[in-house]
């Protein structure tokens, strides 16, 4: 596991391309007859749950080229797919794609934006009466 320590070290990250940071969920879960699974069997699990807290631009694309004048000064301006996913979401992804990194002593995941196979937006649900 990487850590990254420092003051503000979270408000200063720049996730890269199409990856997400992701606060996982507590890890305490009751199975069906009461028993309280500890964090080292949730972890474990090939889906997980979790909060997003920061999101990579995007998947790049590449710039149309101008090729009938190359005298030209190139301008190499990257532009991105935006991700579906935002900041806030709660998500359930594959845990397997994960990558574990601390953060000024609390845990987090790396994850692409591929690992997620559902969200959760609470805006959008109040905006549509649920």
């Amino acid at each position: 596991m990487s850590t990254l320590e420092g003051i503000h070290t979270l408000r200063k990250l720049i996730m890269a391309g199409d990856k997400v940071l992701v606060r996982p969920s507590d890890g305490q879960q009751k199975t069906r007859s009461g028993l309280y699974l500890p964090p080292t069997v949730t972890e474990k699990e090939d889906i997980q749950q979790g909060v997003v807290i920061k999101v990579g631009p995007g998947f790049p694309i590449p710039a149309a080229s101008d090729e009938d004048e190359p005298w030209k000064e190139k301008k190499e301006d990257v532009k991105y797919v935006p991700l579906q996913v935002r900041e806030n979401d709660q998500i359930l992804f594959l845990r397997r794609n994960a990558f574990d990194v601390e953060i000024d002593g609390e845990k987090y995941l790396i994850i692409p934006h591929s690992a997620i196979l559902l969200m959760v937006r609470e805006d959008e649900l109040s905006e549509l009466g649920l």
